[in-house]
């Protein structure tokens, strides 16, 4: 695989810049509460890099009440979670940056690699603020355009195209099933963090950030060591 073909990279945030997880799941939590669903590791796990109204889905299908409010209600319910969310996150600094990132970002930007962001967040820009990180990020997919949520593609050929690229040419880095499913799906390769077998579509996976490092990334997958 020729790596000099890269361009640019597509960068998830949940999870993969920072790790905002514990921060949904517990906004999250306060709505099941309320509702009397129990928050469970599966519900944290099938919210992962979705969108709020597919997180809320989700949740309701879990106990098969997603017939049972109206539209309006959901949507209330997706506000009163981002509210919380909102708060939760005017905490973060600089130090909530997951280990290693900060240094992979500050290689690519010097070895003049293009960066856009694609999250299915609509607080990212705020999460980027807080983190020190928004002058990194000029380019950010914003939810609002897109139709369709993660594992459709359609995420990630917005990023490229923020960056005057096709898909081939840019390398996309998440940490959930459905964001390696997007990823591929748009024509990018694919690196994973976190575990090898829940990523396994993706081309490379490393076991956290803190392993993803520029020489590294380009060493497996100019050898082929790519995820089976």
């Amino acid at each position: 695989m020729q790596f000099d073909n890269i361009r640019g990279f597509l960068f998830d945030l949940d999870g993969v810049i920072t790790d905002t997880a514990a921060l949904h799941a517990k906004a999250w939590a306060g709505i099941c509460q309320r509702l009397g669903i129990p928050w469970t590791d599966a519900l944290a796990e099938g919210t992962k890099g979705v969108s709020r109204m597919d997180s809320l889905e989700v949740i309701l299908k879990s106990v098969n009440r997603q017939d049972e409010f109206t539209m309006a209600q959901k949507a209330q319910m997706a506000t009163e979670k981002n509210d919380r969310y909102q708060e939760l996150i005017t905490h973060l600094t600089a130090s909530d940056i997951l280990p290693g990132m900060k240094d992979f970002i500050t290689d690519l930007k010097q070895h003049n690699y293009q960066l856009a962001l694609a999250s299915a967040s609509r607080n990212a820009p705020t999460v980027l603020k807080y983190l020190g990180l928004s002058d990194v990020f000029p380019k950010i997919v914003d939810p609002s355009n897109l139709t369709k949520g993660k594992p459709d593609p359609e995420i990630y050929q917005h990023a490229a195209a923020l960056l005057n690229l096709e898909p081939g040419q840019c390398i996309g880095v998440e940490d959930a099933p459905a964001g390696v499913a997007s990823i591929k799906a748009a024509g990018a390769i694919a690196v994973g963090i976190g575990d090898a077998h829940d990523l396994a579509q993706a081309d490379v996976v490393f076991p956290g950030t803190a392993s993803l490092t520029l020489t590294a990334l380009r060493g497996k997958l100019e050898d082929g060591v790519l995820n089976a």
